[in-house]
């Protein structure tokens, strides 16, 4: 069965559909720089539109990226606390579009 909203695939060969808070805890607990150097999230689709990446930096800790090129979102920073990396991605596929689902309003009511 295809992910229903996004999929998670690091480079070892690792795929987790629609992941959660822990899944992702644990995809990224898992990183090292030797050969399996990032995680990325973004819908099982043909040329997505949005995606969000973790990888390792080679000082320590962790680059991550999030882009929406529908909203015009490209954010980089950097981290070392894998739990608040895990939350923090949650919360922003939270706020993405997925097909079937209605947009969220932006505007007031």
């Amino acid at each position: 069965m295809a992910a229903r909203y996004y999929c998670a695939d690091s480079e070892n060969g690792d795929h987790v559909d629609d992941p959660s808070e822990d899944a992702l805890f644990d995809l990224i607990s898992e990183l090292n720089d030797l050969d399996n150097t990032f995680v990325v999230i973004q819908p099982d689709e043909d040329d997505p539109a949005w995606f969000a990446s973790v990888a390792v930096l080679d000082e320590g800790g962790y680059e991550i990226v999030l882009r929406d090129s529908t909203r015009r979102e490209h954010q980089v920073t950097t981290d070392t606390d894998i739990d608040g990396i895990a939350n923090d991605l949650i919360v922003w596929l939270a706020g993405r579009d997925f097909p079937g689902r209605p947009n969220q309003q932006t505007g007031a009511f």
